[in-house]
């Protein structure tokens, strides 16, 4: 409702932009709290709405709900720092996003200010992120040095038979990293099912690291970093 008051209110000259433009494109997880965002000629100070002082290729904006819209592409560019990667994550989920998507806008970008923090940012975009605490644990794991986990990892049986995904992980050591959330203590039905899941993965060979929000960041880096060593030792022996 703001992003569509903001945009009624620049006359259809306007171009919703950054999370406003996220939200449009189905990205979940975005605060509806936050300022309408939207470039416009017209930047005159207004509550409850943030003016972005950017150029819009017309590749770059489409039209949703009748609204001029940056494309998912091009708001990737636009999500402001350090808050993007979790946006980021839900955008790429929402609207298939992939960096091969990115690199028109980047060349076409390449002289604008803070291109190159944007370009970080969206480097650790990864679709495979089911909530923003997945996104985090995903970050403590990369930023900490430990190899990019791959998201999402399906786990088969000896006949090929789908049994299970992991949030995140290393396939080819078989440690996964599970982030537990709070439908773990209210939803006792989807409680018991994880444990069940959990426990087969562990048939199978897999060494599951959970964490839960109280984990300290170190604290998951040491947890992981012991379960990948001991894979290595136990290979190695």
């Amino acid at each position: 409702m703001r992003a569509e008051a903001a945009w009624l209110r620049s006359r259809g000259r306007g171009v919703l932009a950054g999370f406003s433009a996220a939200a449009l494109h189905g990205a979940r997880w975005i605060d509806p709290a936050l300022p309408a965002e939207i470039i416009d000629v017209n930047r005159r100070r207004e509550r409850g709405v943030r003016g972005r002082a950017l150029s819009v290729d017309a590749v770059e904006e489409c039209t949703i709900d009748g609204m001029r819209v940056t494309t998912a592409a091009r708001t990737a560019f636009d999500l402001p720092l350090p808050r993007a990667v979790p946006a980021l994550d839900a955008l790429a989920r929402a609207a298939d996003v992939r960096i091969a998507d990115l690199e028109g806008i980047h060349e076409r970008h390449s002289g604008r200010r803070g291109i190159r923090r944007c370009w970080t940012a969206i480097d650790l975009m990864d679709a495979g992120a089911e909530s923003p605490k997945e996104t985090w644990l995903r970050l403590v794991l990369v930023t900490a040095g430990l190899p990019r986990p791959q998201t999402q990892i399906l786990v088969h049986n000896g006949d090929h038979v789908p049994l299970a995904y992991i949030d995140m992980g290393w396939e080819d050591m078989m440690v996964g990293v599970e982030y537990d959330g709070d439908q773990h203590r209210s939803d006792r039905r989807q409680y018991v099912k994880d444990i069940k899941r959990l426990e087969l993965l562990e048939r199978l060979g897999w060494r599951i690291v959970r964490v839960v929000a109280e984990d300290h960041p170190d604290d998951v880096v040491r947890r992981v970093k012991e379960a990948l060593a001991r894979r290595r030792s136990i290979r190695a022996a």
